[in-house]
């Protein structure tokens, strides 16, 4: 029977909302000059330049080039951020921070002041931790100060039991954006102030008066009330508090994502993610938002931020096309840590056809710990840009013990970052199917030889999940490879459909995914056992079940079409700039404003 292929945004259709040209797609041409990227297709990977400029050898009628004429320059110091109590005191804008954090904690009631317990029983210290709060512009907000307790010398079983406490996961996030721009909800972002000080404790902790503290006696210390920062149990503590509250306002937890809660009300669905402190709140219901809004008010102290354009370190652009997820400010701060931020930008982020092992180069003389902090912050910025995931799951691989080909590897990946700074992930309106692409990359790993997984799920025309991952054992072929990237982009696809029915998405049975590998497909809808499969283990064959209950329906897909071919190998500068764009990589400049 003949399967239908998947259908794809049209290129001309959505070009002509967003003003993009396509570059072409002859695998072995660059990007034309018309594209919106302007990158280079320079595969060097040395170090950004050095400070000081080469000196030119040649000179123009006598005149001297304009860096070396004299010229004016201002810096402005940054302002210094204080370690101590010490340090901060005298300064009326640190002054006037404490004094905030002062009325904050007597306002909550935080602690009574009572006299010191026996020598026995722990008395933990306290500290000042300073900081300075921007806006999404990069304009300083705010100096904030807070009085931390020392809760590393707290004892599990006395004055601590239970610390977990859920935040959102960052699907969830993209996954609620992608559903309010289908369905036009408007998004509203609110802060708590002082979260952590709503916690109730269940635990007697005492202590010590924090520096600059007047009130009471020398010999009197803090019984704390309420949950304070720096405690081992203060997240758990001020979640318990805000679900008690949310469930009294009539809102139900998410199974899916405990940090997710809706509420059907006779007027349509209300929704609150919330991370932490801060929370993004959606629906169809106008009344039921402002009545949520009012409930939550009632409760703590709320600052509402409007419509939502900065979450998490994500930018959020909306326009009548949909939203759009980019995070060029984190960049811009990466680039600056590593000193790449004059670099010379490439136009894939990973050498085609390079394979790194554990033993390729010299080891780095710092241990490491540079090539840590800069991958780490990678791993975060893959939040919205699948475009570099695979060669980040490369680079990550070489935590323990990096060498120089390693750093070499990373310093390209922030070339092509240079060069793609203001890429983001684009969520358009359209239609709500679930449908998913896996690929593998055979014995891709040149020390283990296992394969790599990759896999990206689709809501509508928005990308709201993606995998790069190698597996975790060798497989005997590229079909047994592509039956354990299919098995598990399945368990994503069946959670995906139950968190989307919380946001009051029904999507239509079955689910579609589609593969590049025929003997694979064959596998999953026949059970088959060949001497080159019987060793498969039984978890993988999870998905045989879903195929023959009618939940999900597998579909052949042309390698040439296949999307997650980005998530699984390098490619060239075309090719790959291709799949990054159907993959919904675009610019903010090509947006409207307004929401």
């Amino acid at each position: 029977m003949s399967l239908p292929p998947p259908t794809f945004a049209k290129d001309d259709e959505d070009d002509a909302a967003l003003d993009i040209q396509d570059p072409p797609l002859s695998p072995d041409s660059p990007p034309t000059a018309t594209s919106k990227v302007s990158i280079s297709s320079d595969d060097d990977i040395s170090p950004p330049p050095a400070d000081l400029p080469r000196r030119s050898l040649c000179t123009t009628r006598g005149v001297p080039p304009i860096r070396y004429q004299d010229y004016m320059a201002y810096s402005v110091d940054p302002i210094p951020i204080p370690t101590k109590f010490s340090q901060a005191t005298g300064d009326p804008n640190w002054d006037r921070a404490m004094d905030v954090e002062f009325e904050a904690l007597e306002e909550n009631h935080t602690w009574d002041l009572v006299p010191r317990p026996p020598p026995t029983v722990p008395v933990i210290g306290s500290r000042w931790v300073y900081n300075l709060k921007f806006l999404p512009d990069g304009s300083l907000e705010r100096f904030k100060a807070r009085v931390v307790a020392q809760g590393v010398c707290q004892e599990y079983g006395i004055d601590f039991e239970e610390t977990f406490a859920p935040v959102a996961k960052m699907l969830t996030v993209r996954s609620l954006l992608a559903v309010a721009s289908m369905r036009g909800w408007p998004l509203f972002q609110l802060d708590v102030k002082n979260a952590f000080l709503h916690g109730e404790l269940k635990e007697t902790v005492y202590m010590e008066r924090p520096p600059g503290y007047t009130r009471g006696t020398p010999d009197q210390v803090c019984l704390l009330r309420r949950s304070l920062y720096g405690l081992k149990q203060a997240p758990r503590a001020w979640f318990d508090k805000f679900h008690s509250t949310i469930l009294t306002l009539g809102f139900q937890q998410s199974l899916n994502d405990p940090s997710l809660f809706t509420r059907h009300t006779g007027a349509g669905l209300v929704v609150l993610l919330i991370y932490v402190d801060d929370m993004i709140i959606t629906g169809d219901d106008s009344a039921g938002i402002t009545a949520l809004t009012d409930g939550l008010h009632a409760s703590f102290n709320l600052k509402e931020l409007g419509f939502v354009d900065y979450f998490l370190g994500l930018e959020v652009k909306r326009s009548s096309a949909g939203i759009l997820l980019y995070q060029t400010r984190y960049v811009d701060d990466l680039l600056e840590t590593a000193r790449f931020a004059e670099c010379t930008p490439v136009s894939t982020p990973m050498e085609m056809n390079l394979k790194l092992g554990r033993e390729s180069g010299d080891l780095l003389p710092d241990g490491g710990k540079h090539y840590r902090s800069v991958v780490g912050s990678l791993i975060y910025l893959t939040s919205t840009r699948p475009d570099i995931a695979y060669a980040v799951q490369i680079v990550s691989q070489f935590m323990s013990s990096p060498r120089t080909d390693h750093l070499a590897a990373v310093h390209r990946i922030l070339r092509y970052l240079q060069g793609t700074r203001e890429v983001g992930l684009f969520l358009p309106s359209g239609s709500l199917v679930l449908q998913a692409f896996s690929d593998s990359d055979y014995a891709g790993c040149v020390d283990t030889r296992r394969s790599t997984t990759g896999w990206c799920v689709r809501l509508g025309d928005s990308f709201i999940s993606w995998r790069c991952k190698k597996q975790d054992r060798v497989s005997k072929s590229s079909t047994e490879a592509e039956y354990r990237a299919m098995s598990d982009v399945s368990s994503e696809l069946v959670w995906l459909r139950r968190l989307l029915g919380d946001l009051g998405v029904d999507c239509d049975l079955p689910l579609q995914l589609y593969v590049d590998n025929t003997s694979a497909i064959q596998i999953a809808q026949n059970p088959v056992l060949h001497d080159r499969t019987k060793h498969i283990e039984v978890h993988l064959h999870y998905i045989r079940d879903l195929v023959r209950d009618g939940i999900l329906r597998l579909f052949h897909i042309r390698s040439e079409d296949q999307i997650a071919d980005l998530l699984t190998k390098s490619f060239s500068a075309s090719r790959h700039f291709y799949l990054s764009r159907k993959l919904m990589m675009r610019d903010p400049h090509q947006f409207g404003g307004g929401c």
